[in-house]
């Protein structure tokens, strides 16, 4: 008999160190202000992102110097194995399972690089198994949290009665360059916050809701809008262009062509689930999308309280939403480097 995969539960974790959006402008504003001729052009960036608060690994003063990769990546390393353990045993208690009973663990972050993988310096402190299936998947960006749960769902739906587990870790304020005088980076400096967020998922009867269809549509010759370039320091934030205009422009052919291939039709989706980029990506969403403006509140909500913390902030959505009673079918979808939209329909279950 053929299932579907079933999402089973859901959980988020957010570090301990919480950055106010005024602590966060001033903080700005003094380390840019008399470096950066275009500071107080850009300085409204923090007052209109609609973000009321972040948290981050570490204090704000520690981002006051100069840090090197290899400081950045001894933090990502210990704060990411915190995060994954905290944010996985949440998701685990509400399934009811024990880490042995996982059978697979797909893990999503591309704010830094751990070889061996984060899922395997936290898998002795879990208590996984020795035979527990390992995917790490890294470059999804933003669009990570929507594509790594279709890989997770997949890897469900090949093994009857596994049970998987996703992890979407983004530590992204180790990102912040302090030597980087360029509009991206102060934009990057007002939105961007650190994350987790865990699913358990298997194939099966039960649970929260049924994986209906998941899909992704590639945009030719956008690799310049969103990414990473590396140097000697690390992660250099890349906005080549106006993500907002080209999400209004382009983001409703791009879905429903992949709803239409799974025979979902627009008007068949009861809501839908964006990842919250900034204010002007979520007004251009609805736009898009041909959504009510103002109905995108679940989103506005993460984004005031968390930022943009890139992959893990489309599953805070969700989260949010199946708290406030998930509709009969929604599609929760996010873009990110590549040029990429990715998406998931869900079916609540009965």
């Amino acid at each position: 008999m053929s299932h579907a995969a079933r999402l089973i539960s859901i959980a988020t974790a957010v570090p301990k160190h919480v950055v106010r959006q005024d602590d966060a402008a001033r903080a700005a504003r003094k380390m840019f202000g008399t470096r950066y001729d275009a500071f107080d052009r850009m300085v409204g960036v923090f007052h209109n992102a609609g973000i009321d608060k972040r948290h981050a690994v570490r204090p704000i003063e520690w981002y006051f110097e100069p840090r090197s990769w290899k400081e950045r990546t001894a933090v990502y390393l210990e704060e990411g194995r915190a995060l994954f353990i905290e944010a996985a045993k949440k998701a685990l208690g509400n399934a009811y399972l024990k880490a042995s009973e996982i059978d697979a663990v797909v893990t999503v972050s591309s704010t830094g690089i751990a070889t061996p993988s984060l899922q395997a310096r936290a898998s002795e402190a879990m208590g996984f198994r020795a035979d527990v299936q390992r995917v790490p998947v890294f470059g999804g960006g933003c669009a990570g949290g929507a594509s790594g749960f279709a890989v997770a769902a997949r890897v469900a739906k090949s093994q009857p009665d596994a049970n998987v587990l996703l992890v979407v870790l983004e530590l992204w304020m180790l990102a912040f360059r302090l030597d980087q005088l360029t509009k991206a980076n102060i934009v990057a400096t007002a939105l961007f916050g650190d994350g987790a967020a865990v699913c358990v998922l298997r194939d099966g009867d039960g649970g929260i809701a049924e994986v209906e269809a998941s899909g992704e549509h590639t945009w030719p010759d956008t690799l310049d809008i969103m990414g990473w370039d590396l140097d000697t320091q690390g992660f250099e934030v890349i906005f080549a262009q106006a993500i907002p205009s080209f999400a209004q422009a382009s983001v409703r052919p791009a879905v429903s062509g992949i709803l239409g291939r799974a025979g979902i039709g627009m008007n068949e989706v009861d809501r839908f689930i964006c990842h919250p980029g900034g204010t002007k990506v979520v007004a251009a969403l609805e736009h898009a999308l041909e959504i009510p403006p103002g109905m995108l509140d679940h989103e506005r909500a993460v984004l005031r309280d968390y930022g943009n913390m890139s992959a893990p902030t489309v599953l805070f959505v969700l989260d949010l939403a199946l708290r406030s009673d998930l509709p009969p079918r929604s599609v929760w979808m996010a873009t990110g480097p590549g040029f990429r939209a990715s998406c998931v329909s869900l079916k609540r279950a009965v």
